[in-house]
C-alpha cells in the first residue's frame, strides 16, 4: 500500500520526479549550499536520468522565495524562435503546419542561461560543485528505470533517424533495457566545460557551435547568433488569493495564470458541502477549466508581441461573471480553439532552513524533444517551437524571436508573507487542472500533500476517443485523417480509482468520461513541499506515478 503521509524534515528538503535527483539535491543542502544550489544541481541530475522529460537543451521556470530580501522572483528561462525561422520560410517549402519534431520545432535552447542566472544572484555553492552530481551520474552511468525504458520505445521513431541521439538511447538499434546502465559520456564533458567555463561556452563557444552546425547539418536553422542574443529574464509573478491564502503563479508566456483564474471562479462555492471527489465537485472544476482555457487559448503568448488584460483575468469581478456562465445541472458543450497538448516535463522543489524556497520546472516539451541531440554534445534539444501557429490570426503566431506560449507553470502558496506551499507538477495543458485539484484537497479539504498528490487525478480536453473507453492525447499524434476527426470532442479521462459511481455520475451531468489505467504518467508527475507556519518542519511529497521521492533532512 502506497504511504499517504508526507516525508518531514528539519533543514531542508527536496522533491523531485526521481530518487537520484532527489539525492543530488539533498547533497547540495548537506554540503552546505542552499535552496536554490539544490534546485539547479537537482535539475541538471533529472537531465541525465530522465532525459525524456528535460535536457539543457529545454526550457526553465523558476519561482524563488529568498529569505533575506523577504521577496518572490520569477526568472523566465525560455527560449525564442530563432531568426530563420519565419511563415514565409515554411510557405516557400509548402509546409503548412509547424514540424512537432525534428530539426525545424527547435527553438533556442533556454535552460542553462537560467542555471546560471539564478546561481549568479542567489546560490552559495560554485557551478562546480552544482553540477558534480549530475556529471557523476553521466560519467559513471546511471541504471535505467522501466519508465525510461517504456518511453524508449514510445518515442523510438523520433530519435532514430538522427546518429547523434541513436547512439546514446537506442543501441544496436534498441531502447537501452531497464536495469542496466546508461553512461552519457558526451553529457559529463559538456556538464565538466560548463562548470569550467560558464555559460558562454554553451551560448557562444564550442558547445554553441557543435549544436548549431548538427542542427543546420540536419535541415534546421538555429544559428550561432541565435544562440548568442538569448539571455533569461526576471519578470513579476501573478497571484490570486484563495480562501485567504496568495497563490502565485508565472506570468505570460507561461500559462501560469490559466490555474488562478480556475480558482477564482471556483472560489465562490462551498465546495466542502459537496465533498471532496464527489460528482458536484468535479463538476464545478470541470466547468471552470473550459472557461479559463478558453481565455488562455484566446491570449497567452509573448507578451512581448501581444497585449494579454492579465488585470482583467484576474480580476474577482471577472471571476463572478465566468461564474454565471456554469450551470450547475448540466455540462457546457465547449470548444476550444485549440487541441490539447501533452506535454513531457519535469517539476522539482526544494528548500533550506534558512528559509529560501525554489518552485521550477523545466522540459523538452514532447518526450526526448526534438530527438535531436546537439552534436556531440549529449544535450537532447526540445521542440517547443511545434508550439507556433503559422495562422497569422493566432495570438502564437510564429515570428523570429518571439517565444511561444508556455505550458510550464511553477506555483508557490504564501501565508501571511511567508513560503507555505511550492508545487509543480508536469503534464502538458493538464498542469493547470493538476495545480487546481492539488490545491483545493489540500485547502479546501485538509488534505496533507502527499494524499493530495496520490489521490485519483483526472483531465479535461479535446482528445481523440477510440474504442474501448480510452482517450488519446491529439499532442500525440503525428497526423489525424479525417476519419478519425469525427472523433475528436471534448472529453474527461479519469483515473479508474475513481469510485465506481463517479464516471456515471458526471455522464448524466453531460460530460462525455473515458477511464485510463490507476497511475498514468498523462495524469502528471507532481511534487511538494509544505512549510508548516508554527514548528517549520518541512512536509515533503512526491508522485507515485512516477520514479519521485521526496527526502528531508
Amino acid at each position: 500500500m502506497l504511504s499517504e503521509q508526507p516525508v518531514l524534515g528539519t533543514h531542508g528538503m527536496v522533491a523531485t520526479a526521481h530518487y537520484l535527483a532527489t539525492h543530488a539535491g539533498l547533497s547540495i543542502l548537506t554540503q552546505g549550499g542552499n535552496a536554490i544550489d539544490a534546485a539547479i544541481a537537482a535539475n541538471a541530475a533529472m537531465t541525465v536520468v530522465y532525459p525524456s522529460t528535460c535536457s539543457a537543451g529545454g526550457d526553465i521556470f523558476m519561482l524563488i522565495w529568498e529569505a533575506k530580501t523577504q521577496q518572490l522572483y520569477a526568472l523566465n528561462g525560455s527560449g525564442r524562435a530563432p531568426t530563420a525561422m519565419t511563415p514565409e520560410y515554411f510557405a516557400s517549402r509548402n509546409i503548412h503546419e509547424l514540424p512537432q519534431r525534428g530539426p525545424l520545432s527547435i527553438n533556442v535552447p533556454g535552460a542553462v542561461d537560467g542555471w546560471f542566472e539564478a546561481q549568479m544572484r542567489f546560490g552559495s555553492l560554485s557551478m562546480e560543485s552544482i553540477l558534480a552530481p549530475a556529471i557523476a551520474l553521466a560519467e559513471e552511468g546511471m541504471p535505467v528505470s522501466p519508465k525510461l525504458n517504456q518511453w524508449l520505445k514510445l518515442a523510438k521513431d523520433s530519435i532514430s533517424p538522427w546518429e547523434s541521439s541513436a547512439e546514446i538511447f537506442l543501441p544496436a538499434g534498441q531502447p537501452v533495457r531497464a536495469g542496466t546502465r546508461l553512461r552519457q559520456a558526451n553529457l559529463a564533458r559538456t556538464y565538466q566545460m560548463l562548470a569550467r567555463e560558464g555559460r558562454e561556452a554553451f551560448y557562444s563557444g564550442p558547445l554553441a557551435r557543435s549544436i548549431t552546425e548538427y542542427v543546420q547539418a540536419c535541415g534546421g536553422v538555429l544559428s550561432l547568433e541565435d544562440m548568442q542574443k538569448h539571455h533569461s529574464d526576471w519578470v513579476n509573478p501573478i497571484s490570486t488569493s484563495y480562501r485567504g491564502y496568495d497563490i502565485y503563479g508565472f506570468p505570460p508566456n507561461s500559462q501560469g495564470l490559466t490555474a488562478l483564474e480556475m480558482l477564482n471562479i471556483i472560489e465562490g462555492y462551498n465546495l466542502k458541502s459537496y465533498g471532496y471527489q464527489s460528482p458536484e465537485y468535479l463538476h464545478i472544476l470541470l466547468e471552470a477549466k473550459k472557461l479559463a482555457f478558453a481565455d488562455r487559448d484566446r491570449y497567452i503568448s509573448d507578451p512581448t508581441f501581444a497585449d494579454i488584460p492579465i488585470e482583467r483575468l484576474l480580476s474577482k469581478d471577472y471571476a463572478a461573471e465566468q461564474r454565471q456562465r456554469i450551470n450547475l445541472t448540466k455540462a457546457t458543450p465547449h470548444v476550444l480553439p485549440g487541441l490539447e497538448k501533452d506535454g513531457d516535463t519535469m517539476y522539482l522543489c526544494t528548500a533550506d532552513n534558512q528559509g529560501n524556497v525554489v518552485s521550477l520546472i523545466q522540459s523538452l516539451y514532447s518526450s526526448f524533444g526534438s530527438g535531436i541531440v546537439g552534436g556531440d554534445t549529449g544535450v537532447l534539444l526540445h521542440n517547443r517551437g511545434s508550439y507556433f501557429s503559422l495562422d497569422p490570426r493566432h495570438v502564437n503566431y510564429l515570428q523570429p524571436g518571439k517565444r511561444t506560449m508556455h505550458t510550464l507553470m511553477p506555483a508557490m502558496v504564501m501565508q501571511q508573507g511567508q513560503p507555505y506551499i511550492a508545487l509543480g507538477s508536469m503534464g502538458g495543458d493538464a498542469q493547470p487542472q493538476i495545480h487546481v485539484q492539488l490545491l483545493t484537497a489540500m485547502l479546501d479539504f485538509g488534505m496533507n500533500a502527499q494524499q493530495a498528490i496520490s489521490a485519483p487525478r483526472w483531465r479535461s480536453g479535446r482528445f481523440l476517443t477510440i474504442p474501448y473507453g480510452k482517450a488519446v492525447e491529439l499532442g500525440k499524434q503525428a497526423d489525424i485523417d479525417e476519419k478519425r476527426e469525427k472523433n475528436i470532442a471534448e472529453s474527461v479521462v479519469l483515473e479508474q480509482r475513481f469510485p465506481r459511481e463517479i464516471p456515471l455520475s458526471l455522464e448524466m451531468l453531460g460530460h462525455r468520461i473515458f477511464i485510463h489505467g490507476p497511475w498514468e504518467d498523462d495524469m502528471g508527475h507532481a511534487q511538494a513541499i509544505v512549510i508548516n507556519p508554527e514548528t517549520h518542519i518541512f512536509e515533503g511529497a512526491a508522485d507515485p506515478r512516477c520514479d519521485g521521492l521526496a527526502l528531508g533532512w
